[in-house]
């Protein structure tokens, strides 16, 4: 049997990703490990950009690379959360993993129907959608992240939260919720801003 090997065939692993990947795969455990290096304080409110190693990656280099840079990051925040109080909780891969696998998903299909967008044809749309996409995945990705963290924690967690804590079962919904708005909105600003500046640098560097 005869089999043919086209040469312009076009793996999606190419040497660039990988490397990209695991560089930035290698960036998201390090700031998990590192004390003080994922998280920074605004006042009384501890903020975490240790997404953005994730939404850069899924900008980059698309949905697979995003999601395996998620990955990465979920499966560290479990390890390092296991030793904590919140190991009852962060134990779950539906609270650790899961939402940092689809940070990367959502936010770089985000980022490609923003790009491809076909509301408007005219010069002046498509520039202005050029510079939006970015820092919109960038705010998508931060949200996917806060809200699916959680979430998670509120649907499959919500006892053991409030155990810990504790605090009764009628007010988990507002302490959750108190959180997304303090350091969500946080993070979500930081990330549009470090995220912007970075894949800029990335794209002239390429260029």
């Amino acid at each position: 049997m005869k089999i043919t090997v086209h040469a312009n065939a076009n793996p999606y692993f190419t040497v660039r990703r990988i490397t990209t990947i695991s560089l930035l795969s290698a960036i998201a455990i390090v700031m998990s490990i590192v004390p003080g290096l994922g998280y920074i304080y605004i006042g009384v409110i501890k903020a975490t950009f240790m997404h953005i190693p994730v939404i850069i990656a899924a900008i980059v280099e698309g949905p697979i690379a995003g999601a395996i840079v998620g990955l990465i990051f979920g499966i560290s925040s479990l390890i390092i959360n296991l030793s904590g109080p919140l190991a009852p909780i962060f134990i779950n891969p539906l609270v650790s993993v899961f939402p940092r696998v689809m940070i990367g998903i959502i936010s770089a299909y985000v980022y490609r129907w923003i790009k491809i967008s076909k509301m408007s044809d005219r010069q002046s749309f498509k520039k202005a959608r050029a510079r939006l996409a970015v820092p919109v995945a960038a705010a998508v990705g931060t949200m996917v992240n806060t809200a699916g963290v959680l979430g998670m924690i509120y649907l499959v967690s919500s006892r053991q939260f409030a155990e810990i804590n504790g605090v009764t079962m009628a007010n988990m919904g507002k302490i959750l919720v108190g959180v997304a708005l303090t350091n969500g909105v946080a993070e979500l600003c930081l990330a549009v801003i470090l995220v912007t500046i970075i894949i800029k640098s990335i794209n002239s560097i390429r260029r």
